[in-house]
């Protein structure tokens, strides 16, 4: 199931960064980094046995949406004794107004 969730969250991605316009984000920019740390500290409220800390940003695009700005980030986070890499992606509707569509690990097959 986590393998189709990750298809899925994959075929999103290059979805929209085909049909609209996407920018690589700059993985040190603060903004950036505030998106990434909203998508774990999100993660972690929606599944209470989560215990992630966001460690950094790894890579990523955005692009212009109707209704906002969408932000498709691989990131790292450690669980308390490893850190693992994790596919998101956020959409910031307006300033500082974000939400969470998709939050993936990235299995190491």
């Amino acid at each position: 199931m986590r393998f189709q969730s990750l298809v899925l969250i994959l075929v999103v991605l290059f979805a929209s960064a085909a049909t609209n316009q996407a920018d690589f984000v700059d993985v040190n920019d603060p903004h950036v980094i505030e998106v990434a740390t909203f998508a774990v500290t999100e993660y972690n409220n929606q599944h209470t046995e989560a215990k992630l800390v966001f460690e950094k940003v790894i890579s990523g695009v955005s692009n212009v949406v109707d209704d906002g700005t969408r932000y498709s980030l691989t990131l790292s986070a450690n669980n308390g004794s490893s850190s693992n890499n994790y596919d998101t992606i956020v959409l910031e509707k307006s300033s500082k107004n974000f939400s969470l569509i998709a939050f993936a690990p990235i299995s190491h097959a």
